[in-house]
């Protein structure tokens, strides 16, 4: 079945006189696109960062999914029964795409590389599985620009695994699989965010609420092993500020609000932009170093994901004109 979407009903324009919003409505959806490629930046860079803080990834998901859930309190308790009436695969689809699985791969595929290889792999993969969920749901097979595409990120990110495959390095090639396989399930997050047809905030409750009752009760029955208690204050902060406020709260906002405006192929774009401004930040934050092949793979990745999203916008563009 094709994801459908409830429509908001179109807005009356302006009367003479009135002031128009600062961001037009054509604009809006762009906007909250570009601003998470930059809170997206900051969770890869604190996916690297979590190995060397005093942090353990159950605290982390602990703020990731708490803080959300205790500054939208409120609004989510007025959603109650748009919350409880999801069906329960869209439901699925996001918490295992961007709840507890995607986050502990994440944590755990960026202590074993660097944040660059977070920041390229997980977006920029997401557009090749976004197409083969769309293939499975009866859109048809990519073509055109969209299959160039494809292909280049499928050789970007050969390009950055291929001298850790000929040097049999383990770690480097286990933290590049775990990142694969983060990147499909954020695919299905993208996908499921269309179908549940909630707003931007119902779509958090969706996300956080089941993902942090998991996180807690793995903690509290020991399963993963909790710290924050002894945690230093200054690393409490970065991720509070960083995973809590930035990742989310913010990014899940302004993503959501994107997936309805756009659609969930042309938002898939925002890896396009990801990769670089992670590799950018990742020189004087964590003093990392690019490599040759982040410098062949990451353009390649970019490059790929602007064309595999071009006929996602012609077939955005033909389904309104019918």
């Amino acid at each position: 079945m094709v994801a459908t979407t409830t429509t908001a009903p179109a807005e009356a324009p302006p009367a003479a006189g009135t002031r128009r919003g600062i961001v037009s409505p054509r604009a809006a959806g762009p906007l909250a696109l570009g601003l998470t490629v930059l809170i997206w930046a900051g969770f890869a860079l604190s996916a690297r960062a979590l190995g060397s803080s005093t942090l353990l990834p159950a605290d982390a998901a602990l703020i990731r999914f708490g803080v959300p859930l205790l500054v939208l309190a409120p609004a989510l308790w007025r959603r109650r029964r748009q919350l409880a009436a999801v069906r329960p695969g869209p439901a699925l689809k996001i918490v295992c795409g961007a709840g507890v699985p995607f986050f502990l791969i994440v944590m755990y595929g960026g202590s074993l590389t660097s944040a660059a290889y977070v920041g390229a792999i997980v977006p920029g993969m997401v557009p090749l599985f976004v197409s083969a969920l769309m293939v499975a749901n009866g859109r048809g097979l990519p073509r055109g620009t969209q299959t160039a595409g494809l292909a280049l990120i499928v050789a970007g990110v050969v390009a950055l695994v291929w001298r850790y495959t000929v040097a049999l390095d383990q770690d480097m090639l286990l933290g590049a699989g775990a990142l694969l396989v983060a990147s499909g399930l954020w695919a299905l997050y993208t996908v499921g965010l269309r179908e549940v047809g909630l707003d931007p905030v119902g779509s958090i409750g969706v996300l956080c609420l089941p993902s942090f009752t998991i996180v807690a009760l793995l903690a509290l029955t020991g399963v993963l092993p909790m710290g924050l208690g002894r945690a230093a204050g200054g690393d409490v902060l970065l991720f509070l500020v960083v995973q809590g406020l930035g990742v989310g709260l913010c990014a899940g906002l302004l993503y959501a609000f994107a997936i309805r405006r756009l659609g969930p192929e042309r938002c898939a774009v925002v890896g396009s932009l990801s990769p670089v401004a992670v590799v950018l930040l990742a020189v004087p934050l964590l003093h990392e170093s690019p490599t040759v092949s982040v410098l062949i793979g990451v353009p390649l990745i970019t490059t790929g994901v602007v064309l595999a999203n071009r006929r996602a916008r012609t077939t955005t563009e033909d389904t309104a004109r019918a």
